[in-house]
């Protein structure tokens, strides 16, 4: 197929985390999503990709680029992939950005066998996992709650230590208050209460 025809045919893809879907181990869906980083020094913008796992929450690739690239996106999913202990049955869920429906990135995704999910709209509950990823990793660790960075040398490096302590240091009261890489290793169901996106959801369409 030609580029123009994958795309076509990825816009024609399912959201598969129906509400009656229940999320019960790791890397059973991981959810992804790109968000901008402000670089004051040149009144620019840097790119951050995120690959999150939804079950452990934590973070399973990465990447801080200066473009929006489909080749950005690849290198957090192969990060991702890398640091996954099992992709059997695994569903990908991202909204319908072209770097997610790009030849380049769904290739690997079915070599791997994995499904792939897609929003059906623009409604942000729709990938609510991976939009709450981004507020977290960029608003919860400064007292600004708006992160900035003087250039992109520093985004890259700054990012890089939020990334980690939020895998390995952050406890999280939906997981018992073990960090997202603990819950990740242990890989069981834990005493938590997710929040229902879709009653939220619904409440507002009435």
């Amino acid at each position: 197929m030609s580029d123009v025809e994958v795309v076509i045919y990825f816009l024609q893809m399912n959201h598969l985390l129906g509400r009656d879907l229940e999320i019960k181990r790791v890397n059973q869906v991981i959810v992804t999503d790109i968000t901008y980083l402000y670089l004051r020094g040149s009144d620019s913008f840097a790119y951050l990709y995120l690959v999150t796992d939804d079950f452990s929450r934590k973070i399973l690739g990465y990447n801080i680029s200066e473009d929006l690239r489909a080749s950005s996106a690849v290198k957090a999913l192969k990060m991702a992939l890398k640091n996954m202990s099992d992709i059997d049955d695994c569903i990908h869920h991202s909204d319908r950005g072209v770097q997610y429906c790009s030849k380049e990135y769904t290739t690997i995704l079915q070599r791997k066998e994995i499904k792939i999910s897609m929003t059906e709209n623009s409604d942000p509950l729709e990938n609510a996992v991976a939009e709450r990823m981004n507020k977290t990793v960029k608003e919860e660790f400064t007292e600004e709650k708006q992160i900035s960075f003087t250039n992109f040398r520093e985004a890259k490096i700054v990012m890089s230590q939020i990334v980690k302590f939020y895998n390995d240091e952050r406890p999280h009261r939906t997981l018992e208050f073990y960090t997202p890489t603990q819950a990740y290793q242990m890989n069981r169901v834990l005493k938590r209460k997710w929040k229902n996106y879709y009653k939220k959801y619904e409440k507002i369409t009435e």
